[in-house]
């Protein structure tokens, strides 16, 4: 009789658990990702291997190469990731009142992502071209340097289409200033309102070289 009465009981079903592997997955995918790009902005590619990376993580080599098939995958999934960090965070800038306002904010937040996130920025600028991803790791900084020159365009206000002396040093002055952020993550022996004081400074000198009005 008392094991009817057990039988008996209803059985209580298990918790779907399925939300909580593929939000697991995700995590640790991402940790994968982070140790990359740690690794990256310290070491050149060619000197960072699957195991350096699967150490960094706490992961073993055979998970590495479950998520990413080659160790190219994980470097483009990495840079693709920095790209899309620093192309949201300039897409969040909050529009100024003058040209020289609207400039400046997005200097500031080209500057403080880098400091923020300085593994995935020097990974993604710092010489993506040589992670092995090919024309995906080019396209990916191109992105990145073409959202900077359309914030440079619409804070100066410029017409449609943008006169082409200005667009050449506008897109002169983005390949210096990604140069001189570099520079300063690597040396980090200035303050860092300095050096955006600087790159603003510098995009006025260059806009007065051609004639162009400089922004107030």
């Amino acid at each position: 009789m008392q094991s009817e009465s057990r039988s008996s009981q209803p059985v209580r079903s298990t918790p779907r658990t399925a939300p909580r592997r593929r939000l697991s997955v995700d995590r640790r995918r991402d940790e994968l990702i982070e140790a990359a790009l740690d690794l990256l902005a310290e070491r050149g590619p060619d000197e960072v291997s699957v195991d350096d990376v699967a150490q960094a993580a706490g992961a073993s080599r055979a998970l590495v190469y479950h998520y990413f098939g080659t160790k190219q995958e994980l470097y483009a999934a990495a840079l693709s990731k920095a790209a899309a960090e620093l192309t949201r965070r300039l897409a969040q800038i909050e529009p100024g009142d003058t040209p020289l306002q609207r400039l400046d904010r997005a200097v500031r937040a080209f500057v403080e992502f880098a400091e923020a996130h300085s593994a995935g920025f020097v990974a993604l600028l710092g010489g993506s071209a040589a992670y092995g991803s090919g024309g995906e790791s080019a396209a990916l900084v191109h992105s990145v340097e073409d959202t900077v020159y359309e914030l440079l365009v619409e804070g100066l206000g410029e017409p449609t289409p943008v006169d082409p002396l200005v667009r050449m040093t506008l897109k002169c002055w983005v390949a210096a200033a990604e140069t001189a952020v570099l520079d300063w993550l690597k040396h980090q022996d200035l303050p860092r309102t300095e050096i955006e004081q600087q790159l603003i400074i510098q995009l006025g000198a260059l806009l007065m070289a051609i004639g162009h009005e400089v922004p107030v």
